[in-house]
């Protein structure tokens, strides 16, 4: 793998754009002590008038957005070079403040909760301009009995920063300490394993090279178990304890209210996927018959179905492929993804030291980032049409809304990066006139369903249950895990599925367990995203500009307020239903086909 410095300037972001050096983001941390001191002079003032609430809002969302913009050049200068002591420097100094900040303005949600709804209208009608701060209010009237002391608020406050370093253990240990083994690959050629081609190694048609590789990978973080046990039980733990302390009932309630997700939602979608546990039992029993195998170990999932389809992609080809497949939501989204490749807002290739994985960031008055670990394949493709999703989302809500609405919450975010994914799977069907190439295509949805919908509702299942032994006061232990993460496989896999001893850790790998009940989102956003595509593929009266609308809309209302408006009710198990359905469909044609 590549070092760092070995990288094309053209293949990496460029951060100038939020900072030319370091010397003026240390100006910019200096500027954000500087806000925090101006509204920390305004304590107990800021609800006496609607000219100093108005004031008082005006300076946060001035501090949020210079925050946003100083974390997001700390932390990815930091991801994309874990080894680099500035960086790390850089990363820890940022949090730090923060927590100080924290701390400083913690009366700051306490004092504005002294106004009353009706106290708020009036002020509203002195000073016009609070209108943006409307559907702000209305969720922080809805949050109030959460909202504590300022003393109570300054103590959860410093607490933030000990609940996040549980993450930083965690990819401590897993990407800076942990040493993967060097193993033999299909040439018999040493190659070490490693997070970033995990995923590739493991579509090799060759079994072996497979195996070793599943068996390296996981048996690396069995070796670690008891660390990555202790670090996944503090996070559990410090969560419990915010929401004991912010009085909600459970962990789970807290981080779905927060996002104006109902619990519902959350049930209905874990108990529609188990109800639905035979139509992926069945694409297995499909899967090991057609491959050929006695039986079938989680090594054998990724290898697709139909030989000799797979490519290895450049970079070029996959970004022109791309860009023509998500032209059907217009010229203008066209025009500014192609800026997205030209004015380097990601950030492509591995290397040492790059965090694994995919992700992107909005900065709020600046262009949104994406960052890749492009390695060639198909699901490369896909990756990079699911991150461009977001881009654009936080592109065209940054542009359309004021600050203080122009955050989504993860609930629709993971809708815009899979209808992307859909628009892309569906441009390549149509594209292809070989029978094999169609299968292909069609084996290639049923794995995107199965690792999105299917796998993200079992890790959620999985979430669940860790959480209620802290509630229930069972002692976390290794083995506890272990144990309840193979019962829970064998509801979904069912018990011919062959479950490998390595397998018993794979919990231990995902990092998204630290960001509590985040995995859901990614089933839910797949269930909303097939049924918003279909409704633009088929042409249907409004539904791109309802479909455009709605990601320039950002935070301006509840998650399933907005998803209604463009077209699919998440209130309802309907949608999951219909992303079974199409799974099920799918499978149907692809055993047709085979």
């Amino acid at each position: 793998m590549l070092n760092r410095e070995d990288i094309a300037n053209d293949s990496k972001w460029d951060l100038s754009v939020l900072y030319s050096s370091q010397s003026e983001w240390e100006s910019s941390l200096k500027k954000i002590e500087q806000l925090a001191d101006t509204l920390a002079q305004l304590k107990g003032k800021i609800t006496v008038s609607a000219s100093n609430l108005y004031n008082a809002l005006c300076y946060m969302d001035e501090l949020g957005m210079e925050v946003e913009r100083a974390a997001s050049y700390a932390r990815m200068s930091f991801d994309v070079d874990m080894s680099n002591p500035s960086n790390k420097q850089n990363y820890e100094r940022i949090d730090n403040l923060l927590t100080k900040i924290g701390t400083k303005l913690s009366f700051y949600d306490p004092e504005l909760l002294t106004i009353g709804e009706n106290e708020f209208k009036s002020f509203l009608n002195e000073e016009p301009s609070l209108e943006i701060y409307t559907f702000m209010f209305e969720k922080l009237f809805m949050q109030k009995e959460h909202i504590l002391s300022t003393s109570e608020e300054e103590i959860l406050t410093c607490m933030g920063s000990l609940g996040s370093s549980f993450r930083k253990i965690f990819d401590d240990l897993t990407i800076n300490d942990i040493r993967f083994p060097i193993i033999k690959n299909e040439k018999n050629e040493d190659t070490l394993v490693s997070e970033s081609d995990y995923r590739k190694a493991l579509s090799s048609f060759d079994r072996e090279y497979r195996r070793s590789y599943f068996k390296g990978l996981l048996g690396t973080y069995g070796a670690h178990i008891n660390s990555i046990t202790s670090a996944a039980y503090g996070n559990l733990k410090y969560r419990s304890y915010v929401a004991n302390a912010r009085k909600y009932s459970s962990a789970r309630k807290m981080s779905l209210e927060n996002n104006h997700v109902p619990e519902q939602v959350y049930d209905t979608l874990v108990a529609t996927v188990r109800a639905n546990a035979n139509n992926l039992q069945r694409y297995f029993a499909f899967r090991k018959t057609l491959l050929g195998y006695k039986s079938l170990h989680f090594y054998d999932l990724f290898v697709p179905l139909v030989p000799n389809i797979e490519r290895n992609y450049t970079f070029e080809e996959a970004k022109s492929i791309v860009l023509d497949a998500l032209s059907i939501l217009g010229n203008d989204y066209r025009l500014t993804l192609e800026r997205a490749f030209s004015e380097r807002w990601i950030d492509v290739y591995p290397n040492n030291k790059k965090v694994s994985g995919a992700y992107a960031n909005g900065v709020y008055g600046y262009h949104p980032y994406a960052l890749l670990n492009f390695s060639g394949t198909l699901d490369d493709l896909f990756t990079m049409a699911h991150e461009l999703g977001h881009v654009m989302h936080s592109y065209y809500s940054n542009l359309s809304q004021p600050y203080i609405n122009s955050d989504y919450v993860i609930f629709t975010a993971e809708v815009t990066s899979t209808v992307n994914e859909y628009l892309l799977y569906r441009y390549l069907l149509e594209k292809t006139s070989s029978p094999k190439e169609e299968a292909y295509l069609l084996s290639m949805h049923l794995d995107n369903v199965r690792s999105t919908l299917y796998r993200q509702t079992f890790f959620a299942d999985f979430e669940s249950q860790m959480h209620q032994m802290v509630a229930d006061d069972i002692p976390v232990t290794p083995d506890k895990l272990c144990e309840t993460y193979r019962n829970t496989y064998e509801i979904y896999h069912g018990i011919d599925f062959e479950f490998d001893d390595e397998l018993l850790y794979e919990w231990a790998r995902i990092p998204h367990f630290y960001n509590s009940f985040y995995v859901y989102q990614y089933a839910t956003g797949i269930s909303a995203a097939i049924a918003l595509a279909k409704r633009i593929i088929s042409g249907k009266p409004d539904a791109l500009d309802n479909y455009l609308d709605f990601i320039s809309k950002g935070g301006s209302d509840f998650p399933i307020k907005l998803l209604q408006q463009a077209g699919v009710d998440m209130s309802t198990p309907l949608p999951v239903e219909e992303a079974l359905a199409d799974f099920s469909e799918t499978l149907a044609k692809l055993e047709k086909l085979l």
